[in-house]
């Protein structure tokens, strides 16, 4: 018997805190209705991307973050691709998951992917995201720690990991 497509795996550059920040990852070109099957977002690692939006710094080719798509919805600002959006989330760490296939989005199974969920921390995501609709809404409830971060590596063109925030009260 075949195992359902209950997950969705893409190759990305960046961080888990950047795509938490933007509220799902993105811009991918994929089935949308085949992707809605799905359950779950795995995101691994490419770190030998050179593009200026990489941020990631987990190890080549590992799993870690694992999401619970709540969506699948256009990109935003790329007009033809897709974000994958998810209610819950929880950092992995599972080497060699990516396999080095051509396309940079694979449908499978946890199970072949040899993802066990036991002890998984998951999270709710933020109501509060970083997209132009909600701007306004980020000025007046504030920002939490991984989103400044994630901007501050953004302009300032470094790596999350490279950013210390200090509050004294």
């Amino acid at each position: 018997m075949i195992a359902t497509e209950n997950a969705l795996v893409v190759f990305t550059a960046k961080s888990p805190e950047t795509i938490v920040l933007e509220g799902g990852s993105q811009a991918w070109k994929l089935d949308p209705a085949r992707a809605k099957k799905c359950e779950w977002l795995v995101c691994t690692q490419n770190a030998h991307n050179p593009e200026p939006y990489a941020d990631g710094n987990e190890p080549h080719g590992s799993a870690f973050l694992i999401g619970r798509i709540s969506r699948i919805s256009p990109a935003d600002n790329d007009e033809g691709r897709w974000k994958i959006e998810f209610n819950q989330y929880a950092r992995i760490s599972q080497p060699n998951v990516w396999t080095g296939d051509r396309n940079p989005v694979r449908y499978t199974n946890l199970d072949a992917l040899g993802i066990n969920l036991d002890g998984a921390q998951f999270k709710e995501m933020d109501s509060v995201v970083s997209t132009p609709q909600t701007a306004q809404t980020m000025e007046s409830a504030g920002l939490t720690i991984a989103q400044a971060k994630a901007g501050l590596a953004k302009t300032y063109g470094v790596d999350v990991g490279s950013i210390e925030i200090v509050i004294r009260g």
